[in-house]
């Protein structure tokens, strides 16, 4: 016999993790499944910000931005120890922007947005004189400061299911929806995990929310469903390289093409340089970089920086394909950021979203839930906008709470402290439990990573190879070997060998 959801989301992406949330927490039975790991694709593909979109103000875009600066207040509250304010430094190219533009773009970023404003508003300051001018080339005097936030990506993500877990949802990870059939009242769709086996289970509503793969879904799986949507794939890349400056501000950097670059501080050593924006139509599993993105990146970057770099310099890249609606505008860096929701009520309902940012993902969930409640004939209200927290996000003074672990585990170095506070929050203690040393945390893999941190990840946060704990539930690629990542995977597999047998018998 099936069991029987009210959701199934396909999708473990931001949006898709949103809605699960959302929607369980409205007291709805719901099972989300996503055929990779959580994050995989385009959510631990971005620039890292929680922003309003300082530049979509150039394409009038003022309700998506308005939007978007009162979601970052909102998540802020959320998840504290992995969203946390960012100031920025926009350098004055008088050739490329005048001041008065620029001002006036400030103006309506402190205003935009409505309600209480935590953030630091915008201000002229002098390159001569601030430090934030010193790694900045000399003919640079004058700059533009303004806030936003810095966001764990991936972490978001993975936290958002583990919320949604917590509250009753069922998560499928690694388990790819093969086939959805539509009946009158209901779906019934089959689900394959990473052995192979096959199980049904039936929803009566279905959501769609699988990102660059949206159309495909409605095409390839979801049976008998007719449409004429289409989703514009843009591939958006970033470098990484050695820190190129010491203080804790970011850069919006003005190109000659209109474009704007970031040069972020990024896990406390490096610089995180991005993004590009390119039309993208290969497989949306695999993007990659290329020599001309990187090149073009490096150039954006030595316009601006006294210390120039080059491809030789980066020591990681990343890329990633954003789900655009198709619109009318020929350049790929323009195309709007927004999203759409389409409820489609011909049977069984079925909600496909198209778009979206990680900014406004929490909005979307709850529109897109209102419009599932209102079809299913329910009464549940939303709740997600008063910033009920992510898992470890309930202290919201990060300082004070660094400040206890460390009092409370004086024999923990102080890097690894900040790292796994700023990871976990107030989840730390299930990592460091009764330990009184490092060794009582078992295996050290290289860096700070012990198997302690190696046990709780693949408990709670469905870790299963290296690549999942390196690169999207932290950034240890950064700081481990080849030889030590390398272990580390052997070692993950086998404890999921350990764990099947276990399960088998």
């Amino acid at each position: 016999m099936a069991e029987r959801f009210d959701v199934l989301v396909v999708g473990g992406g931001i949006n898709g993790v949103g809605i699960a949330r959302d929607a369980v927490g409205r007291g709805l039975k719901v099972c989300l499944c996503e055929r990779d790991d959580l994050a995989a694709h385009t959510s631990s593909a971005s620039t890292k910000l929680i922003h309003g979109g300082l530049r979509y103000l150039e394409q009038y875009e003022f309700r998506l931005v308005g939007k978007s600066l009162a979601e970052r207040e909102v998540l802020l509250r959320m998840a504290p120890h992995i969203i946390w304010p960012l100031r920025f430094v926009l350098p004055h190219q008088p050739h490329l922007r005048p001041a008065w533009m620029i001002r006036i773009g400030m103006f309506l970023y402190d205003h935009l947005g409505g309600g209480k404003r935590t953030l630091a508003g915008s201000r002229k300051l002098s390159l001569r004189t601030h430090a934030v001018g010193q790694p900045l080339r000399d003919e640079l005097t004058t700059g533009f400061a303004y806030s936003d936030a810095w966001v764990q990506d991936a972490r978001m993500v993975v936290l958002n299911a583990m919320d949604a877990q917590a509250r009753g949802a069922t998560v499928h990870v690694r388990t790819r929806c093969v086939s959805a059939r539509r009946q009158a009242d209901h779906w019934i769709a089959e689900l394959e995990n990473a052995q192979g086996d096959r199980f049904t289970v039936e929803a009566t509503s279905l959501v769609n929310a699988a990102g660059p793969w949206a159309v495909n879904f409605l095409d390839e799986v979801a049976s008998g469903v007719k449409h004429d949507y289409a989703l514009r794939l843009v591939k958006g890349s970033h470098i990484v390289v050695p820190k190129m400056f010491d203080h804790d501000h970011a850069y919006i950097f003005q190109q000659p093409d209109r474009r704007i670059v970031f040069a972020i501080p990024y896990e406390r050593d490096f610089t995180l340089v991005g993004t590009t924006d390119m039309e993208y139509h290969a497989d949306p599993a695999n993007p990659r970089i290329n020599d001309d993105e990187v090149a073009y990146l490096c150039e954006a970057a030595n316009r601006y920086f006294k210390q120039a770099i080059t491809p030789a310099d980066v020591v990681w890249t990343y890329s990633g394909v954003r789900p655009l609606l198709e619109d009318e505008e020929d350049n790929a860096s323009e195309v709007t950021r927004d999203y759409q929701l389409e409820l489609d009520a011909k049977g069984a309902p079925l909600l496909s979203v198209f778009g979206g940012k990680l900014t406004t993902y929490r909005k979307l969930a709850e529109q897109a839930v209102d419009k599932l409640v209102a079809q299913l004939g329910r009464k549940a209200p939303a709740w997600t906008a008063d910033g009920a927290p992510l898992p470890g996000g309930e202290r919201r003074d990060f300082d004070a709470l660094l400040a206890e672990v460390r009092n409370a585990k004086p024999w923990l170095p102080a890097e690894m402290a900040w790292r796994l506070v700023r990871n976990y929050g107030t989840r730390v203690d299930a990592i460091l439990g009764s330990a009184t040393s490092l060794q009582e945390l078992g295996e050290h893999f290289g860096a700070d990573l012990y198997q302690a941190e190696v046990d709780y990840l693949r408990a709670n946060e469905w870790v299963t190879d290296a690549r999942d704990l390196l690169w999207r539930r932290s950034k240890l690629g950064l700081r481990l070997t080849p030889a030590q990542q390398q272990r580390l995977a052997e070692s993950l597999q086998q404890q999921g060998q350990v764990h099947a047998t276990r399960a088998l018998g």
